[in-house]
Order: structure tokens, then sequence, then C-alpha cells
């Protein structure tokens, strides 16, 4: 049996905790943060776990993390 090759996106934007949960971070924070308050801004600085909808597609793609 080959190898799986890992997604080159994935492995960028996953990581797995601990438990095996794809972990990922929060979107809209990368530009136009001036009307964003601090508050907000320190939120989506957090990761959080991945949706159980999507999990078995990032563990698929992201095979030996």
């Amino acid at each position: 049996m080959p190898k799986i090759k890992t997604h080159s996106g994935a492995k960028k934007r996953f990581k797995l905790s601990k438990n095996g949960k794809p972990m990922r971070a929060k979107a809209f924070k990368s530009h136009i943060l001036n009307k964003k308050n601090t508050k907000r801004k320190r939120r989506l600085r957090k990761v959080v776990v991945a949706d159980v909808t999507n999990v078995r597609q990032i563990k698929k793609l992201i095979p030996y993390k």
C-alpha cells in the first residue's frame, strides 16, 4: 500500500489536539481590523475545534499529523 500524500493547504490550516480533534484558527482576522473592536479581535485569536461535520474530511487530508 503506498503512502498517502498530505494536503499542503490542510497541513498549514489544521493541527490535531492531544485527543485527535482537528483545531482551526478563526476567520476574519486578516485585514480591515480598524472597524472591529478590541474584544472581537481578541476572541478571533483563539484556536477552536473544527466542526463535527468536517472532522472525517480533515483527518483524511492530514493522515500523519
